[in-house]
């Protein structure tokens, strides 16, 4: 592998201008595909096997205009303090709103407040519910715009309205957090790097990788069905893995020149063994996205294969388009001292000042440094790091997941109003009513007696009359809950409801399914809930198979993944203790706490591994590489920090910068994700990788490379270290020429 890899290095920065031309080309091409391309395809929410599902599969096909699973909007009026709804002047004005509503483009149907019985009992306040013909994330920016609108002039007749449901039209803008994030990245970056060349050329790349892979979404979104939420996980770790990737390389060719390689040979070696790093990093990150199969939820199928292809993007440029860009300016990504130390330019009065006070120093890096002093105390550092990562993991045992309420949005969002005035005049529970639907020979009869029953279930507080189709073999019931969508009492009669539905189908014979937005929610959480364990063990499994073949080892990749669901339990118990329970959460702006996202351990999972596992590569197998060259392995850890500590620091800095800027964000939920991914990355990469695995070397010493000789013999040797490199000819290994006038040349 390394062998492979140096020889594409040289040769990519060898035909420089080929190289970049090609990748230019394939920008382009993808640009010009995606744009020559249909429209993406609306976005289908499915889950097989669920009963929601199952319900809204037989609603499509008995109650074809009624579009069960369409988008909906709940508007929320108010009359004027002293004045009623029903009052002549207010219900003209509601009377217009409806109309308003009716008339935009997409609606299926809009029940009058007053038709439907949605007025509360004082008469100040009611709401009309409006169905879209549509998908959520298919309504049209022009029915956004008419709903907006009659809300506006409604309004602007005195009332007072709010909307919500997932019609309303969604925020897309950029807070100041992510810009904040971004220039931080830019900022590390540069004092990583300390050359502007240098600093922009991982952006760059990461742009171009993650360009290419959208657009290739884009292009080939109507043959496989990805929609334009497909993209979303692809952009995130497209750049997060472009980034990481461009900078391990360009580490690694500064540190051969700083050697004494020659360009071209330092861009070789880069490749051949921060590459091979890379290469191995990625395929982790593939296994976990293309894990998330076992979810069974199409949509996060597609988004963890289009992810995995975005990454495979990211891959093929950091070992083919880097080592070409630095071709390009092969002198320029170094630090200015480091350029006239390299190459033999005049140094200026201060900068030589600089270098005799540096050399007078003589004291070894940061890194260096740190290695050093866990290796002297490896039981007191593994001790202080376990502990503090399981004292912050114990709010997770008592993880609840869900999914996003409007009563956990911002105080002042739209959709918050509508939902607490909606609880204060009629009760939490009508934020979520239940939809039944009832399938026999005589719906309606049926649906009557099926009323009666779920009406005697405790938390429920009415149940509508039945609405049966033409042929009366189906029928339809809303049933009202007292508590709210994300109180787990509404998830508990969800449950209680479908029992009761069980015992009648075996009685009766009549097919009682329990759905809506509130049962789909549950249904959701329980799918990503059970998936979970499964989805962990097929990752962490093929994830240490991969290790193993890298590191030839069984004890590293063990450690490797007993730390990463270390660091994974300790960020969830953060995101518990904030979110769920409260804790700082005047600190990060948490209006309300309440229940986990459901799709958040799974992807929390999937992101942090794939990072975790970057640095882990990065790290271990310059240590590896060590190692294989005669070092013991108490040396070894010392030059993996030497070379990686701070590439390791930084990539994980930029990750945390970008993730924290969702942090400032309105709404809990995305609140959530920047949170829970800042402090993933941050334990993993600060605490596991930076501190317990090297005291767990330091106790290990040369028995961390044990493997049984069976394994050995049976395993491939993938040479991910670079150990045949040494083999190569003399001529591949020559220094600069005006290094090798003043040096004796290498001996065969």
């Amino acid at each position: 592998m390394a062998t492979l890899l140096y020889k594409l290095g040289r040769l990519a920065f060898r035909r420089r201008g080929t190289m970049a031309l090609l990748w230019v080309l394939i920008f382009i091409g993808a640009i010009f595909a995606a744009a020559s391309a249909p429209p993406l395809p609306a976005d289908t929410f499915t889950m097989p096997g669920t009963e929601t599902q199952k319900a809204y599969d037989l609603l499509k096909d008995k109650f074809p205009t009624l579009s069960a699973d369409g988008a909906k909007a709940r508007v929320v009026v108010r009359a004027p303090e002293g004045k009623k709804l029903s009052d002549p002047g207010e219900k003209r004005k509601v009377d217009a709103l409806v109309a308003d509503l009716d008339r935009a483009p997409e609606v299926v149907s809009v029940v009058d407040p007053f038709e439907g019985q949605a007025v509360s009992k004082d008469g100040t306040t009611g709401y009309a519910s409006v169905a879209y013909e549509v998908g959520a994330t298919q309504v049209s920016p022009e029915a956004h715009e008419a709903l907006t609108k009659a809300v506006e002039d409604a309004r602007g007749s005195g009332l007072t309205v709010e909307m919500g449901g997932d019609a309303v039209p969604p925020s897309q803008t950029m807070g100041a957090g992510e810009i904040i994030g971004l220039a931080v990245s830019a900022v590390v970056l540069l004092i990583t790097f300390g050359s502007l060349l240098a600093a922009g050329m991982p952006l760059v790349t990461a742009i171009m990788g993650v360009g290419v892979g959208i657009c290739g979404i884009v292009t080939l979104g109507s043959t496989l069905g990805l929609s334009s939420t497909t993209s979303t996980l692809a952009l995130m770790l497209g750049l997060a893995v472009g980034i990481d990737y461009a900078l391990f390389i360009l580490s690694r060719y500064r540190a051969e020149i700083a050697e004494g390689r020659e360009r071209e040979e330092a861009a070789g070696r880069a490749v051949g063994t921060a590459g091979s790093a890379v290469v191995f990093a990625g395929l982790t990150v593939v296994v976990a996205l293309a894990g998330l199969a076992v979810v069974n939820v199409p949509m996060l199928t597609k988004m963890g294969l289009a992810g995995a292809a975005t990454v495979v993007v990211a891959v093929l440029i950091a070992i083919t388009l880097v080592p070409a860009l630095l071709g390009f300016a092969p002198v320029k990504v170094l630090r200015r001292r480091d350029r006239a130390q390299q190459y033999g330019k005049p140094l200026s009065a201060r900068q030589r000042r600089k270098a005799e006070k540096r050399a007078a120093r003589q004291k070894p890096n940061l890194g260096t440094r740190w290695a050093r002093l866990v290796l002297r105390h490896p039981v007191a550092i593994l001790l202080v790091g376990v502990v503090g990562l399981g004292a912050v993991a114990v709010p997770a045992a008592s993880l609840e997941l869900g999914l996003p309420s409007e009563g956990t949005m911002a105080a002042e969002t739209t959709q918050r109003k509508a939902y607490d005035m909606v609880s204060d005049s009629f009760g939490s529970g009508y934020n979520g009513p239940l939809m039944v639907t009832v399938e026999a020979k005589d719906a309606a009869a049926a649906a009557g007696r099926v009323s009666k029953q779920l009406g005697k279930e405790k938390g429920v507080v009415s149940v509508s009359p039945a609405d049966a189709n033409k042929s009366s073999d189906t029928a339809i019931l809303n049933v009202m809950p007292s508590t709210g969508p994300a109180d787990p009492k509404t998830e508990d009669l969800v449950k209680s409801l479908r029992d009761r539905a069980e015992g009648i189908e075996a009685d009766t014979g009549t097919r009682v399914l329990v759905a809506g937005q509130t049962a789909m929610f549950i249904d959701f959480s329980e799918t990503l809930n059970d998936a979970l364990l499964p989805y962990l063990a097929l990752v962490v499994g093929l994830a240490f198979l991969l290790l193993t073949l890298v590191f030839r080892s069984i004890l590293v990749p063990l450690k490797a993944a007993l730390g990463f669901l270390l660091s994974v339990a300790a960020a969830l118990g953060a995101v518990v203790a904030v979110f769920q329970w409260g804790w700082l959460a005047d600190v990060f702006g948490v209006d309300e706490p309440g229940p986990v996202m459901s799709t958040m351990p799974i992807f929390m999972i999937g992101v942090v591994f794939g990072l975790a596992m970057d640095y882990e590569a990065f790290l271990v197998t310059r240590m590896r590489e060590a190692y294989t060259h005669g070092a013991h392995t108490h040396d070894a850890v010392v030059t993996g920090f030497q070379h990686g500590g701070r590439v390791v620091a930084a990539a994980a800095l930029i990750m945390i910068s970008v993730f924290s800027g969702f942090i400032m964000e309105d709404n809990d939920f995305i609140q959530m994700i920047g949170f829970g991914l800042a402090i993933a990355v941050l334990f993993d990469a600060f605490i596991v990788r930076m501190a317990l695995v090297p005291a767990l070397f330091a106790l290990l010493g040369n028995s961390a490379w044990w493997m049984p000789k069976w394994l050995d013999r049976l395993l491939p040797n993938m040479d991910v270290e670079g150990a045949r490199l040494s083999q190569l000819p003399a001529p591949e290994l020559q220094l600069p020429q005006h290094r090798r006038e003043a040096q004796p040349r290498f001996s065969k």
